[in-house]
């Protein structure tokens, strides 16, 4: 197993940051710290490399107990979300700082960053300094010096957090072909559903302190574990159990206390009543390019999205103040205890 974290608390003052984690990443995996802020994804990330002591707990790194170990004998790289590059040595040399303090020859490690440097895809840059860098490139270097020890564990905390959205999306599928080429357990924190969806092999949902679910990408989204999940990642109507919203096929006895959560992705619109189907007002159409959102209430007052696809909309032909007729294709009720437990 790569990281194996038991029963790990850990408190600043009155302020629980992470309160009784237990988890595995196996080796070789591209694992996702997922969770809005104060979740205690960060804390958890530097308790890992060593940065942080655990109050209570432990923490294996490929088998072996570094719940005390210094960080130098953890065998872990580091990238911080702002880079953290010496700003008067070039790329090659803040690629090649931790070699040097490490005593390895010159050639060995000329021919180290040689080989980085290509692999982060920033050939003829070398001899440049950070300020000659754009960000994306900037943290390509951060990662080459991560990784230029060959390091067993990489942790990466929101790497690309300082970076624009069109840079963002393009360091996404780089980092995942990197990690493919290098083959190294990788954890990163993020608080964007999106790149931890896209990017990683597993995610790790956090709130509070606490682990609320693990799973692949299609686990987290198709079977949430909690309301947290399900209203964390993605959007979703959050409805009350005496709106009449069911799915067909789903006819289990709903108490109006209970809340349906239902994906705007998976509601059907018609024109005229069918079985099961919810009369629902539209107020607002707009166009986000490949979908249409459609915003609309229930005759009981509760509003909705539904989102559609062109080809659906322009079949339909909907227009505001329409009245239709919902249906949804699949609901997720959770009862009122399910709640309660999600707000405390």
């Amino acid at each position: 197993m790569g990281i194996s974290i038991h029963n790990v608390s850990k408190s600043f003052g009155s302020f629980h940051a992470i309160d009784q984690v237990s988890l595995e990443c196996q080796t070789g995996k591209l694992v996702a710290l997922l969770g809005p802020s104060g979740s205690g994804k960060s804390t958890l990330l530097r308790i890992i490399a060593g940065l942080e002591q655990p109050d209570e707990g432990s923490v294996y790194l490929i088998g072996r107990d570094a719940t005390y170990r210094p960080v130098q004998e953890r065998q872990i790289g580091f990238v911080f979300q702002h880079y953290a590059l010496f700003k008067h040595r070039t790329v090659r040399q803040n690629i090649a700082f931790a070699l040097e303090l490490r005593k390895v020859t010159k050639q060995r490690i000329a021919n180290r960053v040689d080989e980085l440097i290509d692999l982060v895809q920033l050939q003829g840059m070398g001899d440049r300094y950070p300020s000659q860098l754009s960000g994306g490139q900037r943290q390509r270097v951060a990662l080459a010096r991560a990784l230029a020890v060959e390091p067993q564990v990489l942790l990466l905390d929101e790497p690309f957090g300082a970076l624009d959205a069109k840079v963002r999306k393009d360091l996404r599928a780089w980092l995942r072909k990197l990690h493919h080429d290098v083959n190294v357990t990788t954890v990163f924190v993020t608080h964007d559903q999106e790149e931890a969806m896209e990017v990683a092999d597993e995610i790790v949902v956090m709130n509070r302190g606490r682990v609320e679910q693990v799973g692949t990408p299609s686990e987290i989204y198709d079977k949430p574990a909690t309301p947290f999940v399900m209203s964390f990642i993605g959007p979703v109507n959050i409805l009350p159990g005496s709106s009449g919203v069911v799915a067909s096929g789903n006819r289990s006895r709903i108490q109006s206390s209970d809340r349906v959560f239902l994906r705007p992705h998976d509601v059907a619109i018609y024109h005229e009543p069918i079985d099961h189907a919810v009369p629902a007002n539209i107020h607002r159409i707009i166009h986000l390019g490949r979908e249409i959102q459609v915003e609309l209430s229930l005759v009981s007052g509760e509003p909705m999205d539904v989102y559609l696809s062109r080809q659906d909309f322009d079949r339909l032909n909907l227009i505001p103040q329409q009245r239709v007729y919902i249906q949804p294709k699949q609901v997720k009720v959770f009862s009122e205890y399910d709640l309660v437990g999600a707000s405390t």
